[in-house]
């Protein structure tokens, strides 16, 4: 009888996933946005010794210890989702890059 066998990721998939969870990105979320079960990223979060953390709010400056009100709050947000999604963009194109560089004909 044959088993249902999916083969494993590779590596450099689950350091990505370690890397997001580390970032803030729940589990259960980058299950499903790319298709594999979240208790499999959790057992790879638990081996790197990284712990997923949902991103606390932040309600104050840190200089002054003023209160930010809310359209500053979601203006942080949106930056920290900006910026997490450009460092990604980054080290895509750096990874094609590197690919084509060591592709030439």
């Amino acid at each position: 009888m044959t088993q249902n066998y999916k083969p494993a990721y590779p590596a450099e998939f689950r350091h990505q996933m370690v890397k997001l969870v580390a970032l803030g990105k729940c589990p259960k979320q980058l299950s499903k946005e790319f298709g594999c079960h979240y208790t499999s990223i959790q057992t790879w979060c638990h081996a790197a010794g990284v712990q997923y953390r949902p991103q606390a709010t932040v309600t104050t400056f840190a200089s002054s210890g003023t209160p930010l009100n809310s359209n500053e709050r979601q203006e942080l947000m949106e930056l920290r989702k900006k910026l997490k999604r450009v460092e990604m963009e980054r080290d895509i194109l750096a990874k094609a890059t590197a690919w084509f560089a060591n592709n030439k004909d």
